[in-house]
């Protein structure tokens, strides 16, 4: 006959291996405390009468059926949230939050057991404050966001500029005194020029020689100031010669300039390798010019194509490099080969060093603009003489007839006014 259990053999407590050992300095809790405890023989009963079933482990378990279920079919107002956060935080020390705090699933947290009154406080403090960035870190952002637009801007502002600057060049324009640069020809200058281009003789006979630079001019290449031909060298170069002597009579009245002639830029562009410095090296020396380029304010270089006149200037005080076509051409090689050129040319004869590459250059396409095949040459002869006095280009079309009258009398005369 089987034993009934309260006559089984006991094993005394001392010697119970299972029995649950307690510290000697541990306190029982005050009744207060409501932290983790240790489970009550009350927990133990109803964990025996009310097990978690199975399912339970997985948090597909529906939970709401189960409790309904525990409790006649009534449905908790909880629906059974408060029973399943015991259970779980009893029995396996978990933080545990679910759909209806975070409107998610059930998810595990952490496995570290906490006390709820600092879990209660650390939910009421406030959150800390997140650093923002200053108003000003935003805006900024926010601006470089619109670069494209800042871009667009700037150009606008920028053309604006460029169009007051143009509307101040014509208001200086109004107040210039142009008067001595169109200047009417005597009758008796009239009538010089034109025995020039009706007298008689041998075409190869001299009508003028001008000594200090060697240059004559006979019959045949006076004839180039007739309306509808092209100016030749000859009568180029001894213009520049005259604006030279010009200057030096006057200083103050014009500009310290240099007037390179029609062969020098194919002297140094057309060397057998292009570029060649070398070739131009003793053009400029000191003993010849009597001065070094850097001081001057404008320097001119004639510079023909084939069967076209155009002009480059480098202007030394606003370090900027000018191209003007009196056809509206443009040609960045020509500035590149005198930036070039210049830079060489100051370290060769002042031993300064210049850097070029923070020049500007500048390609002139408002200017007056010649409406015929053969003016090119008249338009930049005007443009050397307008440029060294410091006058605007006010000229046009309509002004070369009287130009090249004007030229011939100041040749025959060997004199540029």
């Amino acid at each position: 006959m089987a034993l009934a259990p309260s006559s089984w053999p006991r094993t005394p407590l001392a010697l119970s291996p299972n029995r649950r050992k307690r510290r000697p300095d541990a306190s029982s809790p005050p009744h207060h405390f409501h932290g983790p405890q240790s489970h009550s023989r009350l927990s133990q009963r109803l964990r025996r009468w009310f097990p978690l079933p199975p399912q339970a482990r997985s948090f597909a378990f529906d939970m709401g059926n189960f409790v309904s279920g525990l409790i006649g079919g009534r449905r908790p107002k909880d629906d059974g949230l408060g029973l399943f956060k015991s259970w779980y935080a009893r029995s396996r020390d978990l933080t545990v939050v679910t759909d209806e705090e975070t409107g998610t699933a059930p998810r595990l947290l952490d496995r570290r057991v906490k006390d709820s009154r600092k879990a209660a406080l650390e939910a009421a403090k406030p959150q800390q404050r997140q650093k923002s960035d200053p108003y000003y870190k935003k805006e900024l952002k926010e601006a470089r966001r619109n670069d494209g637009r800042l871009e667009e801007i700037g150009i606008e502002v920028k053309l604006i500029e460029e169009k007051l600057a143009e509307i101040r060049k014509l208001d200086k324009a109004v107040k210039e005194d142009f008067s001595e640069l169109f200047e009417r020809l005597t009758e008796e200058e009239q009538n010089e020029v034109n025995n020039c281009f009706n007298a008689r003789g041998p075409s190869s006979k001299v009508l003028v020689l001008h000594e200090p630079s060697n240059i004559e001019i006979s019959k045949e290449k006076f004839q180039c100031f007739r309306p509808g031909r092209w100016l030749n060298d000859e009568v180029i170069n001894l213009y520049l010669e005259l604006l030279k002597e010009r200057e030096k009579r006057e200083p103050k009245r014009f500009l310290k300039c240099h007037f390179f002639n029609t062969f020098f830029y194919k002297k140094l562009a057309c060397g057998k390798n292009g570029y060649d410095y070398k070739s131009v090296k003793r053009w400029t020396t000191h003993r010849k010019l009597g001065y070094e380029l850097i001081e001057c304010d404008k320097i001119f270089f004639p510079v023909h194509k084939d069967v076209h006149w155009c002009l480059a200037i480098i202007n030394m005080k606003e370090n900027t490099f000018q191209y003007l076509d009196s056809l509206g051409g443009t040609d960045h090689n020509v500035l590149n080969m005198l930036a070039r050129y210049i830079a060489e040319e100051v370290n060769d004869k002042s031993n300064k060093v210049i850097d070029t590459s923070s020049w500007h250059e500048e390609i002139v396409d408002d200017i007056p603009l010649q409406q015929n095949g053969w003016d090119c040459g008249m338009f930049m002869l005007k443009y050397i003489d307008f440029h060294s006095r410091g006058l605007n280009l006010s000229f046009n079309q309509e002004d070369m007839e009287y130009f090249r009258k004007r030229i011939a009398k100041e040749i025959l005369k060997l004199r540029a006014d």
